[in-house]
């Protein structure tokens, strides 16, 4: 195991306090810090602690794809760790948006589109740490209309019309009409919608993004607390958008995201149309499954991750946990002993580390907790 130098991004909405706090720096920051990314990423690769001296992950896997992903990764996803891993740190709310397929993917960044910025799907699994609110995923669309009915607002008629149809073609044309509406016309509308909710998430919304026909979108999604330990399953084509909390979050190393409203950043609607899945996400929380006593895992349907935390303590002070693939570790709480059979590595909280595939099982000793990402078991 290496010690890693993680890269800090500072989108406008992260928190000035969760990252700082966890890494023992003077809080708040100097500004918003919301994610810490723990992989080799193009975009902002984490440094690695080679008893040499520090190189870039991204180019030591370049450099060497076999010894650090092992054969089998390697072949199946090329030189490239397949997966990111963050801390994400919501204060306030991100954009709306969803992720292409990998089909898609690879079709929009071969074609030149701008919206793509590599060939890579980037399903997602986020796990609260504090209590986390989310959309996620539509619902029954039959619900949506009675909650815009409700509103009573005039212009939604034909909205609510179409809501009434079900999913998928009346959902889709409901969501059309929102993400195509009139711009001169949707400052009026919000405000109509905001007015009869009496606040409540409108408000919440429309306060950070004043006339953003993402705020009435929002009511046609999934609306989730989170409690520590729980999580959200965000495959392609969902539409989701997180709104306040931290959680760890693993996904496919890929940042392709397709944004329609409540962000300042640029949104691309018709292609995040085109990549929309009209469908009923029914359940959209993710609860974790015991693997063995101290370690809970959140089963997610791909190839380039797997996820799992490690709780240690007085009454299992030590697990041992076969992994597939090359590991990351993040600690979020106390002092744990990582040892993969190779170059072990004692962690504090804040700290990250990471280990090329072995095929030893790791062993982990201490108090504390970590998150480990590896690949599935295949």
């Amino acid at each position: 195991m290496h010690r890693l130098t993680n890269p800090i991004r500072g989108y406008a909405w992260g928190s000035r306090s969760v990252i700082a706090t966890l890494q023992g720096r003077a809080s708040p920051s100097d500004g918003p810090e919301a994610e810490l990314w723990i992989g080799a990423h193009p975009a902002d690769p984490s440094i690695l602690d080679r008893p040499e001296g520090p190189v870039s992950l991204l180019e030591a896997i370049t450099a060497d794809p076999q010894g650090m992903l092992g054969p089998a990764a390697a072949a199946e996803f090329g030189p490239r760790l397949p997966y990111l891993l963050k801390l994400l740190a919501a204060e306030k709310p991100l954009s709306l948006q969803a992720h292409p397929d990998a089909t898609q993917a690879l079709a929009g960044y071969t074609a030149g589109n701008i919206s793509y910025v590599d060939p890579y799907h980037k399903p997602e699994l986020l796990v609260a740490v504090t209590e986390f609110t989310a959309l996620c995923g539509f619902r029954e669309p039959k619900e949506s209309a009675d909650v815009l009915a409700a509103l009573d607002v005039p212009a939604l008629a034909p909205v609510v019309a179409a809501l009434r149809a079900g999913a998928p073609d009346g959902l889709r044309s409901a969501v059309h009409a929102l993400l195509t509406w009139p711009a001169a016309e949707r400052g009026p509308l919000v405000d109509a919608v905001v007015s009869a909710a009496g606040g409540g998430l409108p408000g919440q919304l429309a306060a950070h993004f004043p006339g953003d026909v993402g705020v009435v979108v929002a009511l046609l999604l999934n609306h989730v607390t989170l409690m520590p330990g729980e999580a959200i399953w965000m495959p392609a084509g969902n539409l989701h958008a997180y709104l306040h909390g931290t959680g760890v979050e693993i996904m496919a190393g890929s940042d392709n995201v397709l944004r329609g409203g409540l962000t300042p950043k640029r949104v691309d609607v018709a292609e995040l149309l085109r990549v929309l899945r009209f469908e009923v996400l029914a359940e959209p929380v993710v609860r974790p499954v015991e693997v063995v006593p101290g370690v809970v895992t959140w089963p997610a349907p791909v190839r380039e991750f797997a996820l799992y935390r490690v709780l240690l303590d007085e009454a299992t002070p030590r697990v041992r946990l076969a992994l597939n693939g090359p590991r990351e570790v993040l600690c979020l709480r106390g002092e744990v002993r990582v040892d993969d059979g190779v170059a072990p590595v004692t962690l504090t909280r804040g700290q990250a580390a990471f280990g090329p595939a072995t095929g030893d099982p790791l062993t982990c000793t201490g108090a504390g907790e970590i998150y480990l990402a590896a690949l599935p078991a295949w």
